[in-house]
């Protein structure tokens, strides 16, 4: 009797958990060792919700962009005489999950985790990630307990919004990771690389929420962190449930069967379905741009510009948008008119397959000589929107201007470490474009990283090796422009110029629909790639 009733209390406690259920478009659980992988999902995902950035995007609001806050630092300055050194002050009293302290320590330790190859716990693994969204990063040094100074290579204005992707890790933890790994492994590397896998599977960060189980490739579980140091961020929601489903139609049926609560990226044409069964859909436009990046290696046939404007002006992006269901915002650069950056570019990026024409014909193309072209493309993945449909519509649209277009598939997260590898990369298996979608919400992020020849691989993203002394220039503008007005100024030429010299195909823009049970509340749809799972709560 007793054990019967032990049971019916534990049943109850259960059923009365609010638990949220999310199924992903990754194929794979993004890392959880500190700096997730799969795109900018692992971030959202797997980032956010466990750990804490020095800095913060602020994910409160629907209605204005998103724009940087503080997170684990309270404030930072630049040195007014050496603009390459910044001082943080860090937020006191602050936890990791085990129990240890965050502090200036704790900066340096994860600096240097992804920065300095002599650091005991340095993870190569965690590097690609990391150092190539913030490049100019070199070393970090403790003033005080809460104070830290960071180097960059060159003054870097864009640094603080950088940071956002440096996610703090526990370096106790690890370090009882370490203590744990066998006597009988005697290397270094091998002993930190066999911490961190420890790590991974039983994590500690900052973040509002704590991981509570982990299964490689089927579900990660997260518990909610009571203790977390920003009671505006203090979860409401019990657990949270995480799955990969890379296909759409797997995700929309696990919606509609009550499988899951929450679903990215639905199919677009179960969209009304969606919402005739009472589910809400969520989309705001976001800075993310969905594109064919470009490659300027040696025979590429976009080394001739007529022939990049040429495919800018012969995509139906409106025909496109009603094939989404209407979950695109139609592209005229990488940010829109009326962004500061903006710039007013010379040229304008439409719908216009008889000035595309001409301009292919100038170069040299015609229905009867058509330019061959191949695109490495994903199935599924983080941003990928609905990739093969897409692609498949883009590559019928470019017939008409004499296009030629091959398409090499391959698995999302293998696509996104080719983009790191370049066009030039056995990885490119050939490929003349890459189609990886991208967030734009800091000018690194943007443009820097793609046009930069700082950037080229392995550096950064650079795929196409596109890049030339006019926009370096114009990029040192920007990076030393310490004040705002002056730096969106200064942006602003930049993406004028990228637009008018199109390393991209722009082919759409984000708005991230994703479909919630209606029991799910307070949900905010920010102008971001990301959204906040922590301030949610389930009726």
């Amino acid at each position: 009797m007793l054990a019967s009733a032990l049971l019916a209390v534990s049943a109850g406690a259960l059923a009365q958990e609010k638990v949220l259920r999310i199924a992903m478009t990754a194929a794979d659980i993004p890392r959880t060792l500190g700096q997730p992988d799969q795109g900018f999902e692992g971030n959202r995902f797997t980032g956010i919700p466990m750990y804490d950035a020095l800095t913060h995007w602020d994910l409160s609001k629907a209605d204005g962009p998103s724009v940087l806050i503080p997170g684990l630092a309270t404030s930072w300055t630049v040195d007014a005489k050496d603009k390459t050194k910044w001082v943080f002050k860090l937020r006191p009293g602050v936890k990791f999950h085990d129990g240890s302290d965050f502090n200036a320590d704790a900066v340096v330790w994860n600096v240097r985790k992804v920065l300095d190859k002599d650091a005991p716990h340095f993870d190569a693994s965690q590097v690609g990630v990391t150092a190539s969204r913030m490049p100019t990063l070199r070393s970090a040094r403790k003033i005080d307990n809460l104070t830290v100074e960071l180097t960059t290579s060159e003054p870097d204005s864009f640094l603080p919004l950088n940071l956002t992707n440096l996610f703090m890790a526990s370096p106790a933890h690890w370090e009882a990771k370490l203590k744990a790994v066998p006597a009988s492994v005697t290397d270094p590397a091998e002993r930190a690389k066999q911490a961190w896998t420890a790590f991974a599977a039983d994590a500690s960060g900052t973040g509002p929420f704590k991981m509570a189980r982990f299964v490689p490739r089927q579900r990660l579980e997260l518990m909610a962190n009571k203790a977390y140091w920003d009671p505006k961020r203090t979860p409401k929601i019990d657990r949270v449930v995480m799955l990969p489903m890379p296909e759409a139609n797997a995700r929309t049926a696990a919606l509609l069967s009550g499988q899951v609560d929450w679903i990215e990226a639905p199919a677009p044409d179960a969209i009304p379905q969606i919402r005739q069964r009472g589910f809400v859909v969520y989309s705001n436009a976001q800075p993310h741009v969905w594109p064919w990046q470009l490659s300027f290696a040696e025979g590429s046939p976009w080394l001739d510009k007529r022939v990049r404007q040429a495919a800018n002006l012969c995509v139906d992006r409106a025909g496109l948008q009603q094939l989404l269901g209407g979950m695109m915002a139609i592209p005229k650069g990488t940010v829109p008119p009326g962004h500061p950056w903006w710039g007013n570019p010379s040229f304008d990026i439409r719908y216009d397959v008889k000035a595309g024409q001409a301009l292919m014909q100038q170069a040299g193309f015609s229905a009867a000589k058509p330019v061959k072209v191949k695109v490495q493309i994903s199935a599924s993945g983080s941003g990928q929107m609905q990739p093969l449909p897409m692609n498949e519509f883009v590559q019928q649209s470019l017939k008409q201007c004499y296009f030629d277009v091959e398409f090499d598939v391959i698995e999302w997260n293998t696509l996104f470490t080719n983009w790191r590898q370049g066009a030039k990369h056995p990885s490119a298996n050939g490929a003349h474009a890459i189609n990886v979608s991208f967030a734009a919400m800091d000018p690194f992020f943007a443009m820097v990283r793609f046009v930069s020849t700082k950037t080229f691989p392995p550096v950064s993203n650079n795929w196409g090796y596109y890049g030339n002394e006019q926009v370096d220039k114009l990029i040192a503008d920007a990076r030393t422009a310490f004040d705002e007005k002056a730096r969106d100024a200064a942006l602003a030429k930049l993406h004028a110029h990228i637009v008018e010299d199109a390393p991209f195909v722009w082919i759409a823009h984000d708005v991230g629909p994703r479909a919630m049970s209606a029991k799910v509340k307070n949900v905010v749809q920010p102008r971001s790639w990301f959204i906040d799972i922590a301030t949610m709560t389930i009726e």
